[in-house]
């Protein structure tokens, strides 16, 4: 049986975002394009996403009673990052429509939760065990297998709460910070992902499956479409598809795979929302991944998918920010997205660069040699 099909807005109808950073003001940068008023929750004045949207409402993002302004000021809520309160985003559902609920986030936002909801789909995954104490620690090396990674079950991003385990020896007493996963390690030949997304109809939208390289455990290239066979690109989809409806999904999904060396795929990580994967997609594709984002919590038709040029992604890091600005003025063919955060740091994402390319091998040779990546 269909379910019912969710509420359309057409501008100048409100969207409220959970989170103002880049994710944030990409979405809003699409929602304004198209005619509609944005606003924002976030802590940090002048945040990214407040930046370029019609109000900010400046509060931590616990703050209930903050919540539930937005919601007020707002026809429809979304989020561009997983940690929201589920409670406070319940409460606020009773203002505004959340057309991707909150079952989603209790999915992804738990990689235990995750691994489980993918194994009861038929997904293939890693080896995996839960882990809250040593003694489990142990005895899941034992049947997990070494070498693994050990994993906080929440809170963790870019590398943050995880810690090889390549011996026993490295089985340390401050090794637990809490609940945790094991996962085996895999030795993957490639990273692939793949952005997925459904209308109001459920006519589930995907963008092509990318390959990245990653650098201390943060993104560092995407090169779209990534070069992998044919049935190795339909059987993302395929996967992709299943997922998006297992989770009756409405807004963006990023889906990160290993395809290993006999050519297996597993899932390793889910992201319910627009993902650094997709940023390419605002130049290359026929429509970006943000205003897929919009067009699908707002109960709009969204078109095939297709890639109009290939192209690479590179993330500028907060060492590489100032060098890439400088040299833009000579690399007329590159697309410098400026997230304008405050503060520049160390390993902290302040933007990125695409270029489209007919030879994505000799870009990412180009792109190594301007030096400004080399700490990578």
């Amino acid at each position: 049986m269909r379910r019912n099909l969710i509420k359309q807005l057409l501008p100048p109808a409100t969207i409220g975002i959970v989170g103002g950073g880049q994710l944030g003001q990409m979405m809003a940068l699409a929602a304004k394009s198209m005619g509609y008023k944005v606003g924002v929750l976030d802590p940090t004045p002048d945040c990214p996403a407040a930046q370029v949207a019609d109000f900010q409402v400046q509060a931590e993002y616990r703050d209930q009673q903050a919540m539930l302004e937005l919601a007020q000021r707002a026809d429809v809520l979304t989020y561009e990052f997983e940690n929201v309160d589920l409670a406070s985003l319940e409460a606020a559902s009773q203002y505004a429509a959340l057309p991707q609920g909150t079952h989603l986030l209790a999915v992804t936002r738990n990689r235990l939760t995750e691994k489980n909801f993918l194994k009861s789909l038929g997904v293939p995954v890693t080896e995996f065990a839960a882990v809250t104490t040593q003694a489990e620690l142990k005895a899941a090396c034992a049947t997990v297998g070494v070498p693994s990674i050990l994993k906080t079950a929440t809170g963790g991003y870019d590398g943050h709460g995880q810690h090889d385990v390549n011996t026993l020896a490295d089985l340390t007493t401050d090794l637990l910070p809490g609940a945790c996963i094991l996962e085996r390690r895999q030795p993957f030949t490639k990273e692939l992902a793949i952005m997925v997304t459904r209308d109001r109809n459920e006519h589930v939208r995907t963008f092509p499956v990318v390959e990245n390289k990653h650098h201390q455990h943060i993104l560092h290239e995407t090169i779209a479409p990534a070069t992998v066979a044919a049935a190795v690109k339909a059987e993302v989809v395929q996967i992709a598809t299943k997922i998006a409806q297992g989770l009756q999904l409405y807004g963006v999904l990023g889906i990160e795979f290993f395809l290993l060396p006999d050519g297996r795929l597993l899932v390793n990580e889910l992201a319910p929302r627009p993902h650094n994967s997709g940023h390419y997609s605002i130049e290359a594709c026929n429509l970006s991944q943000f205003a897929a984002h919009i067009r699908s919590i707002c109960g709009l038709p969204i078109p095939v998918i297709t890639q109009v040029r290939p192209a690479v992604m590179v993330n500028l890091l907060g060492q590489h920010l100032q060098p890439a600005r400088t040299r833009w003025l000579q690399r007329p063919d590159w697309y410098l997205h400026d997230y304008g955060k405050a503060e520049s740091r160390y390993q902290r994402k302040m933007g990125h660069i695409t270029i489209l390319t007919d030879d994505p091998v000799q870009t990412q040779a180009q792109l190594q040699a301007e030096k400004i990546w080399e700490d990578q």
